[in-house]
């Protein structure tokens, strides 16, 4: 297994990295440990760096039996009735085990190098309309037609209908901090996805989805030891040397996305945002490392509260990514279950 400082994500943007070429062996025994322990559903990023999401869905799909692929998508690199045709193919092809993260997209530089020209406002516009008219394919057998700023369809029809148990469409996660991010996660989201913050700050904005009938996910890190202190002191050896912190804040600086920069602000201004939860390793590892540290019990108490003020889900990262997980499902999640019950 590689290290953790050699799966930050800095490295994994480099032409030499393991991280863009297909591994079926290594997604497999990820997956497959995922199903053992205990976790839902897996989110594949999307990126230059790395395959292509709705591939990597359809072959570690049809290896595992339970796991379901959060699959994130670009709106806008294909036309919104051949995505569907593709999402519906791939929910035939492993039982329906499929919802899609939807990303307007974080960087300009990186949208230009796909073809895609539009600033960050007018991305977000046409998502509007991209997901209004995936939205009217799952929904209608009817033929769709759709004339928008953006979008066009006439007389659209497709055979091959999503297939998923008690579900005619996937569920939608909208990822995204700015306004318009979450507009699009009301309008035609399932679940609103966002960093982690404190309950305190997060309970008013999560109060506010749950009440229009959008749930919230939660994107993190977590670092599980046995005691506290030994999860602060794993945590702080995951910081790598100066210049991988200088090239990610350099990745981080150009990207017009609002949940980047907040990340970064959090890290800078900041630091530990409460007892258990540091946003020191998001200069060296990416706007998703605001972490939560500690003891399985105290990461249990955690995850509960946020439940409390309404937050449904979480996507949660970890160094080394299988190891970590391996320890979240065998020391968090069933201290989790039982005070649940």
């Amino acid at each position: 297994m590689r290290t953790a400082q050699e799966t930050n994500r800095v490295l994994t943007t480099r032409s030499t990295s393991p991280a863009a070429i297909p591994d079926m062996d290594g997604w497999t025994r990820f997956a497959t440990s995922a199903e053992e322990a205990g976790i839902e559903s897996v989110l594949l990023s999307f990126s230059r760096y790395e395959p292509d999401t709705m591939f990597v869905a359809c072959a570690v799909g049809t290896a595992t039996t339970k796991l379901k692929f959060i699959v994130a998508y670009r709106t806008g690199l294909i036309q919104p009735a051949a995505f569907v045709q593709e999402v519906n193919t791939l929910s035939g092809l492993i039982g329906g085990r499929v919802a899609l993260n939807i990303v307007a997209g974080s960087s300009a530089l990186e949208q230009r190098g796909y073809g895609d020209f539009l600033e960050h406002d007018e991305r977000y516009a046409r998502a509007e309309e991209y997901l209004a008219v995936c939205h009217s394919f799952w929904r209608n057998d009817a033929e769709v037609s759709f004339s928008g700023k953006y979008c066009r369809v006439e007389g659209g029809k497709l055979h091959t209908k999503f297939s998923a148990p008690e579900r005619t469409s996937p569920e939608i996660y909208v990822s995204g901090h700015s306004q318009q991010a979450q507009s699009l996660a009301l309008n035609h989201g399932s679940c609103w996805l966002r960093l982690i913050d404190t309950p305190e700050k997060l309970q008013p904005v999560v109060a506010r989805f749950r009440e229009q009938g959008t749930e919230v996910c939660l994107r993190l890190c977590v670092v599980c030891r046995p005691t506290h202190e030994e999860a602060i002191e794993a945590g702080r050896s995951l910081i790598p040397d100066e210049q991988i912190g200088k090239e990610e804040r350099n990745i981080l600086s150009r990207s017009d996305s609002q949940t980047l920069k907040q990340a970064l602000a959090a890290a800078d201004n900041v630091g530990w945002m409460s007892k258990h939860l540091w946003a020191g390793l998001v200069p060296y590892y990416g706007s998703s490392a605001i972490t939560l540290l500690g003891s399985p019990r105290e990461l249990a108490e955690i995850f509960l509260e946020y439940k409390r003020i309404g937050v449904t889900q979480f996507i949660i990262s970890g160094w080394p990514k299988l190891d970590e997980m391996v320890i979240f499902g065998r020391d968090v999640l069933p201290i989790v279950r039982e005070m649940e019950n």
